[in-house]
């Protein structure tokens, strides 16, 4: 076995002044722990065209496989809910659904989560194991409940974590329902996007306690919330960052498919957009439209003669929005009995007149019934979700 004790201490010297560890606690643990033994059999790594190349351990040099371990990357290691990269026959199409985090968000939001000693913590998406070793080495292996829901994964990590000498607490089952024989916690940490903190989290967590993840459910709008569990059961924080993981498996939404004619094709109103669809590109703007449509899916597609069109779809609700150019201007179309680009248009138009606050300023008050989030007093900038 190649000693990366190099390696490790160059990855930490990068992240400490990067500023993502800003404790020497968090220093020492990513000096200590072998990245590689969390990435085994593979990773793959962007082909181009849309392809994945794997990249095996046992068959790649191992100058060249520490290389690849060390960089400050997100590194996919499944595809498809099931493909690994000792699997693969060459470069191959799928869709990740397993990484190893880059680094520099993992110790970003473990430094968030401002542990003590002693603290009880429960992570939400073991993933390789890897954030659960840096945990473990900081806190105690019996300190660290982690939760995976795919069993070949947590099969991987748990193994990974037995050959670094970690032998903590890893579950495989729906990490949105917590672990309530390991409760109460006091710092309950997510890998995984959610479309709203569950609240058996909020139960399982002690008052004072702290809850991590990442809320949204846009690829492109989905933030960082940061939240205090109170006495009454209720918890109440903000957004600290921009942030982007996959959807829990359980929340994944199933991409619209068929024939989108069909779905536009009876628009009960049509009027000059106040608010031109392409500033939906920009991270606050996207994050704004999953809090004025939470169940709405931005699709955008080119037509015949290659112009751009944006659909706004909720199944749900039986309801679209189409917007298209004209001149310099966009038009929408809308059907169904909700005006899906009327909200979006009044969060946008309202975070305009605030002077566009950054995600920092959005406040979240979960409760067992919904989630109001908000941004500053503005009743245009106030948006309660019911929990179903």
């Amino acid at each position: 076995m190649i000693d990366t004790s190099s390696e490790r201490q160059d990855l930490a010297d990068q992240l400490e002044a990067a500023g993502a560890i800003r404790t020497p606690a968090w220093q020492k643990a990513v000096e200590s722990i072998p990245r590689e033994l969390f990435l085994a059999p593979g990773v793959f790594v962007p082909a181009g065209a849309g392809l994945w190349r794997p990249v095996v351990a046992a068959d790649t040099d191992p100058a060249e496989w520490i290389r690849t371990v060390y960089t400050n990357e997100s590194l996919v290691t499944q595809l498809d809910n099931h493909l690994t990269a000792d699997q693969a026959q060459g470069s191959v199409e799928g869709i990740p659904t397993s990484s190893s985090t880059v680094p520099a968000l993992v110790l970003e939001m473990i430094e968030e989560l401002e542990v003590d000693d002693g603290h009880q913590v429960l992570e939400i998406g073991t993933g390789t194991g890897y954030s659960a070793a840096l945990m473990c080495h900081r806190l105690g292996e019996d300190n660290v409940t982690t939760i995976e829901v795919d069993p070949g994964v947590a099969a991987r990590a748990d193994a990974a974590l037995e050959s670094a000498g970690i032998s903590t607490w890893t579950v495989t089952g729906d990490g949105l329902l917590g672990l309530p024989r390991r409760a109460p916690y006091d710092r309950v940490i997510a890998t995984c996007g959610v479309r709203r903190i569950p609240y058996t989290w909020i139960r399982q967590t002690r008052p004072g306690g702290v809850i991590l993840a990442t809320v949204g459910t846009l690829a492109t709008g989905t933030g960082l919330a940061k939240l205090t569990v109170r006495e009454d059961g209720t918890a109440d924080g903000r957004f600290i960052a921009h942030t982007n993981f996959m959807l829990a498996r359980s929340q994944a939404t199933t991409p619209i498919a068929g024939d989108l004619s069909s779905r536009v094709a009876y628009a009960d109103s049509e009027r000059r957009s106040l608010v031109a669809p392409t500033d939906l590109d920009e991270l606050m703007p996207a994050f704004l439209v999953q809090l004025a449509a939470p169940t709405a899916q931005v699709l955008r597609v080119r037509d015949s003669h290659g112009e751009l069109r944006v659909h706004l779809f909720d199944p749900d609700r039986e309801s679209f929005a189409e917007l298209l150019p004209d001149g310099d201007e966009w038009r929408v179309r809308q059907g169904g009995p909700v005006r899906l680009w009327d909200d979006v248009e009044r969060a946008l138009l309202g975070w305009a007149a605030e002077g566009r606050p950054d995600i920092t300023e959005v406040r979240l008050h979960a409760t067992e019934r919904s989630h109001t989030y908000l941004i500053g007093n503005s009743p245009d900038l106030r948006w309660v979700h019911p929990l179903h």
